[in-house]
């Protein structure tokens, strides 16, 4: 990477850890459903333009793939944004992204049981060690030991929307492959909405929302996702996705710090030791770390 994406991908990184204070901040006045929902209407809102300056036959792109389109929409925006604005309601910033760093796990289960990927020893202990410190993490944090059952649930919804992400990413992958990443990014928030729309609708609150709850709203749409997506698809063209995805280390680094500067937010041992083997166990599971060298191919000799 040069200096300028290494620049983009700090800011990445600030911008998605951002989103779990933006929703801490938002979600007690608007509650799960409308915030998701408006946050998914606002990136398509700075999205959609830029879609229809860049590319020339916009529809054309997507079309004969709307079924895929939508069934990542769902699965990568929707329903997961749905699951994070609940989870915002329970547990910390902080905790919430320390889970969102295992999407790279589960992307990597999926493509193993979905894709026929192959899955070394390394990648194994990997995933291993990774869903280990997700347990520790959560039997700690979560009190499914005996205490709160919001709190319980609220880690479920985290690790289902990371689970959800996974099977986005292959579904991507095997359905999408060649769609311009604006129009898949743009095409799968807009899907988003329609997919909110009524429930959001059901569920506005009836009193008057502040205006820090609207302000950290707009910038969880504008900010977290909108600019964010342009960022991350910017850095995916001129970096590659290997080295695009190492944002996901940086995420939680920035969402504690937010967490704790903005709203006060423990931070405890617990946190910080789960968090370090969430993150040891991700970076063996997709290959970004490997101690013990590449994987040999099959059939061919070691050197």
């Amino acid at each position: 990477m040069k200096g300028r994406d290494r620049l983009e991908l700090v800011l990445l990184a600030a911008l998605w850890g951002g989103s779990f204070l933006f929703m801490r901040l938002a979600v007690p006045a608007f509650g799960a459903s409308a915030l998701a929902a408006l946050r998914v209407a606002v990136a398509s809102a700075v999205l959609l333009p830029l879609l229809l300056f860049t590319l020339p036959q916009p529809m054309a792109a997507c079309r004969g793939r709307w079924g895929a389109l939508a069934v990542v929409g769902l699965l990568n925006s929707a329903l997961p944004f749905l699951c994070y604005s609940y989870a915002a309601q329970s547990i910390s910033a902080g905790l919430a992204s320390i889970f969102n760093a295992t999407t790279p796990l589960w992307g990597a289960l999926v493509a193993w049981l979905w894709l026929g990927e192959r899955l070394d020893g390394q990648r194994l202990l990997g995933l291993a060690l990774g869903f280990a410190g997700v347990l520790g993490l959560a039997w700690d944090k979560a009190s499914f030991k005996g205490g709160a059952a919001d709190t319980g649930l609220a880690v479920l919804a985290c690790l289902a929307a990371t689970l959800m992400y996974g099977i986005a990413a292959n579904a991507t992958r095997r359905w999408l492959t060649g769609v311009p990443a604006l129009a898949l990014a743009t095409g799968s928030q807009m899907v988003a909405t329609l997919a909110l729309a009524l429930p959001a609708a059901l569920a506005w609150p009836a009193q008057p929302i502040g205006a820090t709850a609207w302000s950290a709203a707009l910038a969880l749409g504008v900010l977290s996702t909108g600019v964010a997506y342009v960022l991350y698809f910017r850095l995916i063209a001129r970096v590659g996705p290997a080295n695009a995805t190492t944002v996901t280390y940086l995420i939680p680094l920035f969402a504690v710090l937010w967490g704790a500067l903005v709203l006060q937010e423990a931070v405890t041992l617990s946190m910080l030791a789960g968090g370090a083997v969430i993150l040891l166990g991700t970076s063996l599971a997709t290959g970004w770390w490997q101690p013990f060298g590449p994987a040999r191919e099959p059939g061919k000799p070691a050197r």
